[in-house]
């Protein structure tokens, strides 16, 4: 595979500590480092949940980012302590920002309510349950942890080929990330059955929508223009476009609103159009899509 042989090691060794106890137990896997003043008034506080959460399967296992530095890029580590819970050697949950007793206890519960832990101990291995493994990467994905996301789906498309709701997070996790080729080439390598279902048609639409990379400057230009000259069209998409890109979906939104209202056939309906194709990218069940589509139809039907 390339490695070194310190990288080999390091692996097993995580194998060893994290992966094969995984596979019944819920790891928390604690990276450190001997000079991290927060990592050494948090330590306390994970072996005490840990160990009362013992009976319940849950293990604590510390990664040293000074002597694993292998196993924490992998991980993307960028600051310290950061903190996974790990199940059936993938990530789970990111309990980084549960620094307390009560916040730890509370984010384990949750967890433990939603995976088989232990049972996979009976009669030897369990498949895991997909939908519960699709929900947690979903919530990753939600709470901005784009990379960590895109890793849990990738393994979970490994493990189950016929979940198109996890092709479909994988190419919103990569375009999340700014790994937009990636998100092309994941779609592109899908059967064509599987790029016909709903839910990775609806992750294709956030990709189309990506468009090119826009930075600020080039997105506050577009939006001088837009604002200089109200009645251009072409003007008035253009920002349109790119800040949804950029993320600015509010003034994406306002913008093909008024362009709807102002010139609704402008180019055969494209501000509609447009406006209905961000609905679905972003998903009709989505609050904000809920809200906007709202306004949509007041305009159009008063």
């Amino acid at each position: 595979m390339g490695l070194s042989m310190d990288e080999q090691k390091a692996v097993e060794r995580f194998r060893t500590q994290v992966v094969d106890p995984s596979q019944t137990q819920l790891v928390i896997v604690d990276f450190w480092a001997e000079w991290c003043g927060p990592c050494k008034a948090l330590t306390p506080i994970l072996e005490k949940v840990c160990a009362e959460y013992a009976d319940k399967g849950v293990v604590l296992a510390k990664i040293n980012v000074d002597e694993d530095k292998f196993i924490a890029e992998q991980f993307q580590v960028r600051s310290i302590p950061t903190v996974y819970a790990m199940f059936q050697g993938q990530p789970v949950a990111d309990l980084t920002p549960a620094r307390t007793e009560s916040q730890l206890k509370g984010a384990l519960d949750q967890i433990l309510t939603q995976l088989p832990i232990g049972e996979a101990a009976e009669g030897g291995q369990k498949a895991p349950d997909i939908g519960e493994l699709i929900a947690f990467a979903d919530k990753l994905l939600a709470d901005g942890e784009a990379e960590q996301a895109a890793q849990a789906f990738m393994q979970i498309g490994q493990m189950d080929n016929t979940r198109p709701e996890a092709f479909a997070g994988l190419i919103r996790a990569l375009l999340a990330a700014g790994h937009k080729e990636q998100a092309q080439a994941t779609y592109d390598a899908l059967p064509p059955e599987m790029q016909a279902e709903a839910a990775v048609a609806q992750a294709y639409s956030a990709l189309e929508l990506a468009g090119p990379d826009v930075d600020d400057s080039e997105l506050q230009a577009l939006r001088a223009a837009a604002a200089e000259r109200p009645a251009d069209m072409d003007a008035q998409m253009a920002f349109a476009e790119a800040a949804f890109a950029a993320g600015v979906r509010d003034d994406a939104a306002d913008v093909l609103l008024t362009m709807i209202e102002r010139e609704a056939e402008w180019n055969e309906g494209a501000a509609k159009a447009k406006l209905l194709q961000i609905f679905e990218a972003v998903g009709l069940e989505d609050p904000w899509v809920s809200g906007q589509r709202r306004r949509l139809s007041l305009l159009l039907f008063g």
